[in-house]
């Protein structure tokens, strides 16, 4: 430290026997020491090189300071390390991790794009890039659990929709009755592999408030099968979605594309009539004061739309509130698969379930509702940067799969792994981080370091 420079630091009488003071005067060091694993993510998936490699830089490249891939990833570590808004960039361009992460040197390096910098990275994206960029992102994913799971027998897409609520003038940002509030509408989808539990995000596709749950559904899927049959050409694939996707159009591609469905469908008065001799019993157990068990059937239904019969899968159930009346609540399942109807329901349908916990996740820990840009394009380019941001964490969870991380949500994760306070040596020939000696989940970190490619020393 500089003994010529004043720094302004705090005293703190009675915490101990001594005066205790606080400096902030520490250089060369970081509060994110342990975000290099990203990085070493980062590199194994090659994501932030395929998607930064997508956007077409029109700049003029001798006035060029910061490429467009030292942008993406200033952006990218950013999002994953707890750093969602562009204004955090003036907290972070001098942090020495950060600025290796991005690729330059920590103690030497310049310093990382301003914010009004990112800003106009943001605001240049075209439509064309953005459709490459979300190409980029489920390649990357599809590519990386091909090496996984080279036989994997069955791939289960998940589509959801979510509200994203805005409070500007943003573009598309249009008047929601359901959610009662002016908001985005975007659709994220999901893939899980045979048996497992996980769900993996491929795709993250903002829309206009007022959009049905349906629409971008059939391109998205036009552009994501044909690269699951190439990576996994024996592998069954299976489709779940809810309420908002009936539709025969849907229908009909999934037939002529040989998926198997399970779509929920909303409840109208020749449904209900099938249901009505599964209801009746659960009626009088409760009418008995006895708890309601539901029951499961089936029928063949054709709606007037359809082209052929279909299969529902009927659930007939009683709701129960204190202080109310007993309300009937069957529910529908439109299905190709021949099992039974309760295992449908209750294995296979209420599994898609676990999205909303990934959607949490997304939204409370990575904040990918933060599209404060006035253009819905710029807006579109920060949810598949925070996207990117998740599929990192989501691969640093699978190689935490055998330790205490395994199972960790996404602010846990960066809380035991990258928040670590570390000082950096730097020479001629190699970079040293010192990390701290009673880290709490030090074993935890460096098993994982070793399952992303470093050696023990």
């Amino acid at each position: 430290m500089d003994n010529h420079i004043t720094k302004q630091g705090v005293l703190f009488r009675g915490l101990s026997k001594k005066a205790v003071w606080m400096h902030f005067d520490q250089e060369h060091a970081s509060s994110d020491g342990g975000a290099v694993l990203l990085k070493a993510c980062d590199e194994r998936l090659g994501l932030s090189a395929a998607m930064a490699a997508c956007l077409r830089d029109v700049r003029q490249q001798a006035k060029v300071d910061h490429s467009y891939l030292e942008l993406f990833q200033q952006r990218l570590f950013g999002i994953a390390c707890g750093y969602a808004d562009g204004n955090d960039a003036a907290r972070i361009a001098d942090d020495p991790i950060f600025k290796l992460l991005a690729g330059r040197d920590p103690l030497v390096g310049a310093a990382l794009a301003s914010q009004p910098t990112l800003s106009r990275f943001e605001n240049a994206v075209s439509q064309g890039e953005l459709l490459r960029l979300s190409e980029a992102l489920a390649e990357t994913v599809i590519a990386r659990h091909r090496r996984r799971k080279r036989k994997a027998r069955r791939i289960t897409i998940d589509l959801d929709p979510t509200h994203d609520p805005t409070h500007g003038e943003q573009q598309l940002s249009l008047f929601n009755g359901f959610y009662d509030t002016w908001c985005y509408l975007p659709l994220a989808g999901f893939l899980s592999f045979d048996k497992e539990p996980d769900q993996y995000l491929f795709g993250y596709l903002l829309r206009p408030g007022n959009a049905a749950a349906k629409a971008g559904c059939l391109g998205l899927l036009k552009r994501l099968l044909p690269r699951l049959h190439q990576a996994f050409p024996r592998a069954t694939i299976r489709i779940r979605l809810d309420a908002g996707f009936a539709g025969p159009e849907l229908y009909q591609f999934f037939d002529a594309e040989r998926l198997e469905y399970v779509v929920c469908m909303s409840k109208n008065n020749t449904l209900a009539g099938f249901a009505e001799p599964l209801m009746a019993p659960i009626r009088a157990a409760v009418a008995a004061g006895e708890d309601p068990v539901p029951g499961f059937g089936e029928c063949a239904y054709q709606a007037r739309s359809w082209n052929r019969e279909r299969r529902v899968i009927i659930k007939a159930d009683v709701t129960l509130h204190p202080n109310r009346q007993p309300k009937d609540n069957p529910r529908f399942i439109v299905t190709n698969l021949k099992t039974t109807p309760k295992f449908i329901y209750e294995q296979v349908y209420c599994a898609r379930g676990d999205i909303e916990n990934r959607i949490k996740e997304l939204k409370h820990a990575l904040e990918i509702d933060r599209t404060s840009c006035t253009s819905f394009k710029a807006n579109q380019l920060r949810v598949l940067m925070t996207a990117a941001a998740y599929v990192l964490l989501q691969e640093l969870r699978l190689k935490a799969r055998h330790t205490g991380c395994a199972r960790a949500q996404v602010n846990t994760l960066r809380l035991r792994l990258f928040k670590l306070g570390a000082w950096i040596e730097s020479s001629v020939r190699r970079i040293v981080l010192h990390l701290p000696v009673s880290t709490p989940y030090a074993s935890d970190w460096r098993r994982i370091a070793r399952a992303v490619g470093a050696v023990p020393t």
